[in-house]
């Protein structure tokens, strides 16, 4: 059993999927999102989406972060996190324009006080300010705030977005082919749209991440942040404090500030290819819980994924294995190993996909392709190991 099994998580949600597989799977089964008709508008033309996410385990590190630092802004990430596993799932089935959210944070109120709500909510309207500078508009809806102690130990934050949108302009991963080549988005580095450098770590895996990298002085002084019902060989494992400090290039960054980089948002780059090269996008795959295997949950065939040019994963990945022990299969399961968006499309129109991508100093690369097979299968090639999924 892996540690993340250990820790009473899973990165393909067996449980879930199990218990939700006789619901109605949408118009398209193999799209990214459910893609309903339209209930809300009763035009054949049209469809609906609503998605809901969240910023999962990772707002406790924010928790720990602020604990040990005081520093409020961190929240402001919890925020983009929560928002940003809506959008770009949304991303990935077409939409990009004209989405409604409404936000659901429980908290514990003897722990987190209103500041913190403040700072989360405020970051929220800030992130839709900056995404409405690239006319993708999101309106915020307001949502609910509930003080639920005996729920939550610290706080929760998630969200749910819909929208209404065309079903001619709707990515269905249906056209998905033998013969395709996948262009794969770095999730490290700093686009023109962000501040200061992202490590690249989104928001899965965080429960693993922060139990492998982080000491047992967080277990010993902040009870609240952990199950504590878990065998104490699986909790708090590694040998750093949020405050020690690495050299990335020739600055100097703090592990919180790589574990809590806020999760980036494509958005920017997917309207401009949504809008201008639609037809030759034949499929979007949001490389989230489930990792690099998360593409083969949205296959329209038995095809068989080649990824054999991925990125060199960025440090923030190798600390968490430095410290885990975990083999490379488990760490390409877990967590997106610097690549979190996928495009699939022919060998001819990748280029166009990469600059798009380059124009937003997102470093972009055919990181695989798609081959014929009698199976879905999943072959991840990296240094000399190959690993079979």
């Amino acid at each position: 059993m892996s540690l993340y099994d250990k820790r009473g998580v899973s990165a393909q949600k067996q449980e879930v999927h199990h218990a939700t597989r006789h619901l109605d799977q949408g118009l398209y089964p193999n799209a990214f999102c459910k893609i309903y008709p339209d209930y809300l508008g009763g035009e054949e033309h049209m469809v609906n989406v609503m998605h809901a996410d969240g910023a999962g385990t990772k707002s406790i590190l924010a928790y720990l972060y602020w604990k040990e630092t005081g520093d409020t802004s961190v929240w402001k990430g919890i925020a983009q996190d929560a928002i940003v596993m809506n959008l770009d799932d949304l991303l990935c089935v077409g939409i990009y324009d004209n989405i409604v959210f409404n936000s659901t944070i429980d908290r514990n109120k003897t722990i987190i006080p209103s500041e913190i709500l403040e700072a989360v909510i405020n970051g929220s309207q800030e992130l839709f300010n900056q995404l409405k500078e690239f006319n993708v508009n999101i309106h915020y809806l307001g949502g609910e705030t509930a003080d639920v102690g005996d729920v939550v130990r610290t706080i929760a934050v998630n969200g749910t977005m819909t929208c209404r949108w065309p079903k001619n302009k709707i990515i269905s991963n249906d056209q998905i082919r033998p013969g395709d080549v996948i262009v794969g988005l770095a999730s490290f580095g700093k686009s023109s749209y962000e501040k200061k450098y992202n490590s690249g770590i989104g928001s899965n895996g965080l429960t693993s991440a922060r139990h492998d990298v982080l000491g047992k002085f967080y277990a010993e002084n902040y009870k609240e942040s952990f199950n504590n019902q878990l065998d104490d060989d699986v909790v708090y494992i590694g040998k750093h404090r949020l405050t020690d400090k690495i050299f990335l290039g020739d600055e100097e960054i703090s592990i919180g500030e790589l574990l809590l980089s806020p999760t980036r948002t494509y958005a920017p780059v997917l309207r401009n290819l949504l809008q201008h090269r639609f037809e030759k996008i034949h499929g979007l795959v949001h490389c989230s819980g489930g990792g690099q295997t998360k593409c083969m949950k949205y296959l329209p065939g038995n095809f068989r994924i080649v990824k054999d040019n991925l990125f060199e994963p960025p440090v923030i990945f190798d600390i968490i294995q430095q410290n885990s022990g975990s083999s490379l299969r488990e760490m390409y399961e877990v967590f997106n190993m610097g690549c979190r968006l996928e495009i699939f499309c022919d060998p001819g129109d990748a280029m166009e996909m990469i600059e798009t991508a380059a124009s937003f100093d997102i470093p972009a690369q055919i990181t695989g392709r798609v081959e014929a097979s009698d199976k879905k299968q999943l072959i991840i090639k990296t240094g000399n190991e190959e690993i079979l999924y």
